[in-house]
């Protein structure tokens, strides 16, 4: 029986794989059904190991480490430049919002960057066990639906941000989305910033062009991370956040413009190899 069960899996695991290499359907719905689960188990598994040491930067290394073996499996390259730019002091990092693979440039950049902290909504915390892995490596939760104690949290990471010099990584833009444009940039993060007196890390991520949920494509290809030099809040005080957030929208959106030309001449570039073979 456990030979016949045995059998009957590799042949369900080999129609699989054959519909994956015909069906662009099938291997979109795959691939996403991989890429979750993957990234599930990449979080919880870890648990007892991140009970040694909760809230630690660190435990967010065991997830990061695997989900980038997955972006290899998976044929997507993730190439990061700048790292240069980055501050050695604590920062308030700002990266553009595109989709759920998001999870696969945060997992870049814990490891290129250090003391990185996030910022979620409380209901992430009671999906467990996701949920407790969030927490134990140091998200930071808050109540959307009561802007007074929101802000009161927003304040006090501030704090944490200067104290302990850590790494915050936000999305300004606040919304998910992979058009040609970046979206307006919401005030949150840039309260953190000049609250905490702490720089601003710009972080460009170009177009997943790769990824189209409506044609049902998931395909290999190229993400360029770039992180940009950072710009300082030193002595800015509230009034100044408006003219920092066209500072910073700007630097951002014409290195968006930059990198998804760049991005799409590689990838054509790396086709015609393939092509020639």
């Amino acid at each position: 029986m456990n030979a016949m069960a045995s059998m009957d899996a590799l042949a369900a695991v080999v129609l699989l794989m054959l519909l994956c290499s015909t069906s662009r359907v099938v291997r979109f719905y795959t691939k996403w059904t991989v890429f979750i689960v993957w990234a599930t188990l990449s979080a919880c598994l870890p648990i007892p190991l991140m009970l040694l040491r909760p809230k630690h930067w660190k435990n967010a290394l065991f997830p990061a480490r695997s989900l980038r073996v997955l972006s290899r499996l998976f044929g997507i390259r993730m190439e990061v430049s700048g790292t240069e730019n980055i501050v050695p002091t604590g920062s308030v990092v700002l990266v553009n919002h595109q989709s759920l693979l998001d999870l696969h440039v945060l997992a870049e950049l814990w490891v290129v960057m250090d003391r990185c902290a996030v910022i979620s909504k409380r209901e992430i915390f009671w999906l467990w066990p996701f949920g407790l892995a969030a927490w134990l490596w140091g998200t930071i939760f808050i109540d959307r639906l009561n802007p007074e104690k929101a802000q009161g949290t927003v304040n006090k990471t501030g704090e944490t941000v200067r104290v302990q010099k850590r790494r915050l990584l936000l999305f300004p833009e606040g919304t998910r989305h992979g058009g040609h444009d970046l979206k307006p940039f919401k005030k949150g993060a840039f309260h953190v910033a000049i609250a905490s007196q702490t720089a601003i890390q710009p972080v460009v991520v170009s177009r997943y062009h790769f990824l189209d949920q409506r044609m049902s494509k998931y395909d290999p290809g190229t993400v360029l991370i770039k992180i940009l030099p950072a710009i300082s809040t030193e002595g800015m005080t509230r009034d100044d956040i408006p003219a920092l957030i066209e500072k910073t929208y700007k630097v951002m959106q014409e290195e968006y413009a930059r990198a998804n030309v760049e991005v799409l001449k590689r990838d054509a570039a790396e086709f015609s190899k393939v092509a020639d073979k």
